[in-house]
């Protein structure tokens, strides 16, 4: 690990001003990506700005038919939160399949959005249910989130505050995992909305994506037997030593159709 300089500011207004002051200043959640890159000299930060002490960052809260999830709620909370096992199961359940233990108790959901790992499990959430990252200046909407490989539309300065969900009719989220890190080799999630359906993809391209063909077909019919016949457009699919892109353009196809099933068998709210 390289030398840096620890801070822990106790307000928003701390954070972000010290994050502008330096060019090479990281802000750090739960650690859980940013901490083993640093100890692997895989990245190099000369300031490192810890969010744990800043107050009102956390929590799940219900608001105008809507889910918000402050940015700093670990993945636990995500995965027992009573209000989405009743409201959003299918992000309950995402959370529950991430990483270990560990992970699930030091990680938060912000820290997962804004490094933008194109493995995730939440991208897949932010864009296939549709919602909106609230920063420290502003609100972004999921499908302008998303850059490019750990890419994000965050300005350097700029921190994530919360999440805000829209409710879906039904969803659910289905992975083919990595059997050591759980991060998906392929992961999709299907949520149907009001009037429309989405589709997102997850650990097959360098970021996640939407499949604007099954989604048009679900639209028609909620069922994976609308899929029959239909040919998605991919874009450029990942190849590396656990799957080829031919391997994982299979593999979307499949995660597509059992998280449909999955979302078909729910009772809609």
């Amino acid at each position: 690990m390289y030398d840096f300089s620890y801070h822990r500011p106790t307000s928003l207004q701390d954070a972000v001003s010290l994050l502008a002051k330096q060019p090479d200043a990281k802000p750090m959640s739960g650690g859980m990506s940013l901490l083993p890159s640093m100890k692997l000299r895989l990245s190099k930060w000369t300031d490192v700005v810890d969010l744990a002490a800043i107050p009102d960052l956390s929590g799940i809260r219900e608001e105008a038919g809507h889910i918000i999830i402050g940015a700093r709620t670990r993945h636990v909370e995500v995965a027992t939160s009573a209000l989405l096992h009743a409201k959003l199961p299918a992000l309950a359940e995402l959370a529950e399949g991430i990483g270990d233990p560990l992970v699930r108790n030091r990680g938060t959901i912000g820290g997962s959005i804004a490094n933008a790992d194109p493995a995730a499990d939440y991208p897949s959430s932010v864009v296939a249910l549709d919602a909106t990252i609230i920063t420290t200046r502003r609100e972004i909407a999921a499908d302008a989130f998303f850059t490019g490989l750990f890419e994000t539309a965050l300005a350097h300065d700029e921190l994530i505050t919360a999440v805000r969900y829209k409710i879906p009719k039904r969803a659910a989220y289905m992975k083919f995992r990595h059997p050591a890190s759980r991060y998906a080799i392929v992961g999709a999630f299907v949520a149907q909305m009001e009037g429309a359906v989405r589709v997102a993809i997850t650990g097959a391209g360098p970021h996640v994506f939407r499949i604007a063909a099954y989604e048009d077909a679900l639209t028609k019919t909620f069922s994976s037997a609308a899929l029959d016949g239909v040919t998605p457009k991919l874009p450029s699919l990942n190849t590396d030593l656990h799957a080829s892109a031919d391997y994982r353009a299979h593999a979307v196809v499949e995660m597509v159709r059992r998280a449909v099933k999955a979302a078909a068998a729910r009772k809609s709210i």
